[in-house]
């Protein structure tokens, strides 16, 4: 393990992000297994567990790709916020916004969003792609789908129009002015089940939310758990979230009532696509059926952003909590964040993603075969793929908790 030291002067710039039991065993002033004994983060890490977190992504698959703009993504957001609610999650609301498609974009025209982006695109936050390169993209063909049942529940088109998405609020009690974001997007494309991309970030997001909502768990600072829309069309829920509260952040609303309804931004934690860690594509660009024993969860920052260094401090910290709670798989950081529901909120706050792979050079580079493809089924992934979901799940828990401030009540 790292020296702790090291993470203490990481963290010593970042406004006093780093875990209070990191300072404990650095100061001496708690033996490693009273620490142990008597961390309620380590609790409420094991609250979380594999048999719920894939019936989680199993409940969302029943909506099929929840493509934005269909009666399937919209039942599927109406869902969640059920889910969100029987777990005791408060201050449950949605954004509203408009989403108009752009025009076409002609053959060949650089720039986008990602979705089809040339390697000069994806090269620009997201690394050189290196290794073997296999086939990505989108299908966009619904008879690619063999499942009938499937295929009809996908078949709705996308319409124009005002859009929605959900979040829901743990409010801390001693600093409820300032906040943790907790996101994922749970649209998705490819007339399959989009499991993976992004069942497997969402049901992380929502389990996460059910364990901190507990009625005997709190936390100094408050932690939204935010379910974007619009993802695949590029990053527009998560766009239309930051244009519309940033300059709401930390005001008290009414003044001296000690509500906030935009905590001050501490950082924002994405996840996307979190499950499918089968290594580099072989040279006629199959993928290995197996889940690869070195598989790891990525913790990503954008090292151009203006907020880099904080950035980066954070990552450190997630892969600390990665180290301390996660059960099975161990974690990486890297410094190109690209294409994720981060990036609106990198030049205004620490942001990170997490992921099952490095966005720009793996899964850009076809390491995903499931990728926006028909196969993003359930029933694609065996227990190794869903328990690294699990362990990404545990990462944030114990990192998000620890710099909450969680503890149980007496």
């Amino acid at each position: 393990m790292r020296s702790k030291l090291l993470i203490t002067a990481i963290c010593s710039f970042t406004l006093g992000l780093c875990p209070y039991a990191i300072a404990q065993s650095i100061n001496g002033t708690a033996p490693v297994q009273a620490e142990a004994a008597a961390d309620p983060v380590q609790i409420l890490a094991g609250r979380l567990n594999l048999e719920k977190y894939k019936a989680t992504v199993k409940g969302l698959t029943q909506f099929g790709d929840r493509r934005q703009g269909t009666d399937r993504n919209r039942a599927a957001i109406d869902w969640i916020e059920a889910q969100l609610r029987s777990y005791g999650c408060s201050d449950i609301q949605r954004i509203k916004y408009n989403y108009e498609p752009p025009p076409p974009r002609q053959a060949g025209a650089a720039g986008g969003t990602g979705r089809g982006a040339t390697p000069a695109t994806v090269a620009q936050g997201g690394g050189r792609p290196r290794g073997i390169h296999a086939h990505t993209g989108v299908n966009n063909d619904p008879n690619a789908q063999p499942d009938p049942k499937l295929r009809e529940l996908d078949s709705q088109p996308s319409t124009p129009g005002e859009r929605e998405e959900v979040y829901c609020t743990k409010i801390g009690t001693t600093h409820p002015g300032e906040m943790y974001i907790v996101g994922g997007h749970m649209d998705g494309i490819g007339y399959g089940e989009a499991a993976n991309d992004d069942g497997s970030g969402t049901a992380l997001v929502m389990e996460v939310a059910r364990v901190l909502s507990s009625p005997d768990v709190q936390t100094d600072r408050s932690i939204r758990f935010a379910l974007w829309n619009n993802e695949e069309t590029g990053l527009n829920g998560a766009t239309a979230y930051v244009e519309q509260r940033k300059d709401l952040q930390g005001k008290e609303d009414p003044p001296g009532s000690g509500k906030y309804p935009e905590p001050k931004w501490l950082g924002m934690i994405q996840h996307d696509m979190m499950m499918f860690d089968h290594g580099m594509p072989r040279e006629d660009g199959t993928v290995s059926k197996e889940q690869r024993p070195e598989a790891d969860v990525n913790i990503e920052f954008q090292v151009s952003s203006k907020f880099a260094a904080e950035a980066q401090a954070l990552a450190w910290q997630f892969e600390e909590a990665n180290e301390k709670y996660a059960t099975d798989y161990p974690a990486a950081v890297s410094s190109h964040m690209t294409n994720t529901d981060s990036r609106p909120f990198q030049d205004l706050v620490a942001a990170i993603s997490l992921r099952e792979n490095e966005r720009g050079t793996q899964i850009g580079n076809g390491w995903d075969p499931q990728w926006h493809q028909p196969t993003d089924v359930f029933a694609t992934y065996s227990d190794k793929d869903f328990r690294l979901g699990l362990n990404a799940a545990q990462t944030t828990l114990g990192a998000v908790a620890t710099l909450a401030g969680a503890r149980l009540a007496k």
